[in-house]
């Protein structure tokens, strides 16, 4: 293999950094990138050090502050990043398994733990089943050791995953299912193999049944149901797997991205009844799903939803002067909610400047529907007038735009 001095090498040394997160964060960018501009070239090469990273990870963060979890996330993709690297790296079989021995190592020395995920791509990493199986023979006994019922207290071990990931990558799926039934715990990071292994068998039915046994206090539904929807969408019925996991299995950042999600994953359900089935499962919320219900262009709905319940004013204001001249009725309807919803005190550190912005684009739209600007006004005074107690802000501000 080629030498090669990688730049990150010196970056990563045993407690190289402090306890900020934001420094280590930023070379582990770095890393990524630098290791991605070699594999354009040199696969192989590239592989050696996504190998001598994973090695470095853990001794050189243990005195990082990891508690916002924000490096927990950037070494998660750091992982999810170098694990296709390695697995694609055309490679005599020895200096494959030269590789997982030191990332097996870097595994039982990860005290943190950062790099504990490795495990679950241990079928990946070792590419064919015969080296599959080399590691099932290294795992195997620990894990029935540790999940005998001679064994006593409660015992871990590091490679649980990884022999788990092996024994699925060897095709071992009934030696898989058979080992999961001696599981002292019905837990998801484990069952997630035979339901793995069910799908591969052909028993897809069987699988869904298997996830759905997995769910318990501590354990990750959408992941559970995102199993089962892909299961399903498998085998060709698609309405069955929106009506069950859909919504679950599709949860975003925000309401807009869910909705977004599942309106790509399920093209043939109308827009309309996938926003409806979204509202229906936050009942007091509907003012949330404005925005997704907007970009679908559903602008009779949006307001419907921004009408019902708060509503962020400064979403609606933005909505107002956005589609001003190309939907001009909605702009309107969509400015005097957002005055109404700020003068009963809703929105985050409103000021003078959010009611001007909000009124500007209310008279804006106005003026492109041809609706009388009087009219407006009129409305807008009508509405501050039946605030329980007024919204002073509201009234001091506007006091001059309304009688002009």
């Amino acid at each position: 293999m080629t030498a090669h001095k990688w730049q990150f090498t010196s970056r990563f040394r045993r407690h190289a950094f402090g306890w900020r997160s934001d420094t280590p964060i930023q070379r582990i960018k770095e890393a990524l990138a630098e290791i991605k501009a070699v594999a354009r070239k040199e696969p192989v090469l590239a592989a050696d050090g996504a190998v001598s990273l994973l090695e470095k990870l853990s001794p050189a963060l243990e005195q990082v502050d990891s508690s916002s979890g924000a490096l927990g996330t950037a070494v998660n993709r750091t992982i999810d990043t170098l694990v296709p690297i390695i697995a694609k790296a055309d490679v005599d079989p020895r200096v494959r398994q030269r590789w997982l021995e030191r990332l097996w190592r870097a595994l039982q020395d990860d005290d943190i733990p950062y790099i504990e995920s490795l495990g679950e791509h241990w079928g990946d990493l070792c590419v064919t089943s015969d080296l599959a199986m080399v590691w099932v023979d290294e795992f195997l006994p620990l894990v029935e050791h540790v999940w005998s019922s001679r064994s006593t207290g409660h015992g871990f071990f590091k490679g649980t995953s990884a022999c788990l990931a092996s024994l699925y990558a060897a095709g071992r799926h009934d030696q898989l299912l058979t080992l999961l039934e001696r599981a002292p715990f019905k837990w998801w990071h484990d069952r997630q193999w035979g339901v793995k292994a069910l799908a591969a068998m052909g028993k897809k039915a069987e699988a869904v049944r298997y996830a759905e046994q997995s769910r318990g206090l501590n354990d990750p539904g959408w992941m559970i149901a995102e199993a089962c929807e892909a299961i399903l969408l498998s085998s060709g019925l698609a309405e069955d797997a929106y009506r069950r996991y859909a919504i679950e299995a599709n949860q975003g950042t925000t309401n807009l991205a869910t909705f977004r999600a599942i309106a790509k994953k399920y093209p043939n359900v109308p827009p309309e009844q996938i926003l409806r089935d979204l509202v229906a499962s936050t009942p007091g919320t509907e003012g949330k799903w404005f925005a997704a219900a907007k970009d679908a262009g559903l602008f009779n709905v949006a307001i419907d939803l921004a009408t019902t319940s708060p509503t962020d004013p400064r979403t609606l204001a933005r909505a107002a002067r956005d589609f001003a001249e190309s939907q001009p009725e909605f702009a309107v309807a969509a400015g005097l909610a957002s005055l109404r919803w700020i003068s009963l005190g809703h929105g985050y550190d409103i000021t003078g400047a959010d009611v001007i912005d909000a009124y500007s684009a209310v008279m804006q739209a106005a003026s492109k529907a041809g609706v009388d600007a009087h009219q407006i006004k009129t409305q807008i005074g009508d509405l501050l007038a039946s605030t329980p107690t007024g919204n002073q802000l509201m009234k001091a501000v506007l006091a001059h735009h309304l009688t002009t």
